[in-house]
């Protein structure tokens, strides 16, 4: 069998068990935290993620896939560290997140007259050789496309996350924003660098209710991140339930992917206000109310094993 990388190294891809999709461990500001520490006590953070994390565990989930990457705060070396204290298997990701533009840094940076983009070379080198001189891989790629639309930033990064795919093989995860149809413009550039749509995950498609934009991207071969679970100031629990359910009674369960998009540290929100209108936007919340949920309508735990370890085994066996 194929394997995938984690943070503690390669793991058999069926060994994955319950998979979450699209969780991050952290997610920070890292220039701010560095020159404004005060309020961070790296001790007590790293232990509060590892209790975080174990209790999962002890929920039933066996892996978790963090797509934080560039721009996100990405530090391997704290990963790491929590990982060495958790049997959770953490799967980690290369690329970049913007929503418009670039960062200066890549703005001078341009293709070579090989075509080949500097940030490819990047992703390649944590694919192929590890994160920040460290051992760990990353196995699996993310960009992102939001309400603002295919900009240049944005397209620049995708394409160079396919040509990072196309050299590695490794999958990609893909940010969207379903309420304008991005995943379309997504799939548009992927086809045209040439990406394996089997090796997609579509992100935030669960933010959607419309099944026949959900059903074109499916049947594209894409798979759908039904994965933020618990954020419902976006929409509600019960749509997001009777969506997925709705989609597996269409024959739909071998396209999908749960999760919650949550995080054991974001800084984006002061955490008393989100706790206060998500109060389920948590790790455990798919094990407590949603896979209940989805079997009272009628979804069979045949295709919730499809969604939760199938699915996610199918995906990272590309990376193998």
């Amino acid at each position: 069998m194929p394997h995938v990388e984690t943070v503690r190294g390669p793991v058999d891809v069926a060994a994955l068990g319950t998979t979450l999709m699209h969780e991050h461990v952290f997610i920070l500001n890292e220039e701010i935290r560095r020159n404004y520490p005060d309020s961070w006590n790296e001790t007590t953070r790293v232990r509060q993620a590892i209790t975080k994390l174990t209790a999962l565990t002890r929920r039933g989930a066996q892996t978790i896939a963090d797509p934080t990457v560039l721009g996100l705060g990405r530090d391997i070396h704290r990963i790491r560290r929590i990982a060495a204290a958790t049997t959770l298997n953490i799967i980690v990701a290369t690329g970049l997140y913007t929503y418009s533009q670039l960062p200066f840094y890549f703005n001078h940076r341009h293709p070579g007259t090989d075509g080949i983009d500097p940030m490819t070379e990047m992703f390649v080198k944590d694919i192929t050789t590890g994160i920040a001189n460290t051992p760990v891989k990353a196995a699996f790629l993310k960009c992102a496309i939001d309400k603002q639309g295919m900009t240049p930033g944005v397209e620049r990064v995708m394409r160079a996350v396919c040509q990072a795919h196309r050299q590695t093989g490794a999958p990609i995860t893909v940010h969207t924003h379903p309420q304008s149809e991005t995943g379309l413009l997504v799939l548009k550039v992927l086809r045209e660098e040439g990406a394996d749509l089997a090796k997609v995950v579509l992100g935030h498609s669960g933010d959607s209710t419309d099944l026949n934009y959900l059903a074109t991207l499916a049947d594209a071969g894409c798979l759908l991140g039904m994965d933020r679970f618990g954020m419902d100031m976006v929409i509600s629990f019960e749509q997001r339930v009777d969506t997925v359910a709705a989609l597996c009674a269409r024959g739909y369960a071998g396209s999908m992917v749960l999760s919650h998009d949550a995080s054991c540290d974001l800084d984006w929100y002061e955490p008393e206000p989100i706790s206060a209108v998500a109060p389920n936007w948590h790790f455990e919340h798919i094990f407590d109310d949603v896979l209940p949920a989805l079997r009272d309508r009628g979804v069979a735990d045949s295709d919730l094993e499809t969604m939760l370890v199938a699915n996610p085994s199918r995906y990272f066996s590309a990376a193998g």
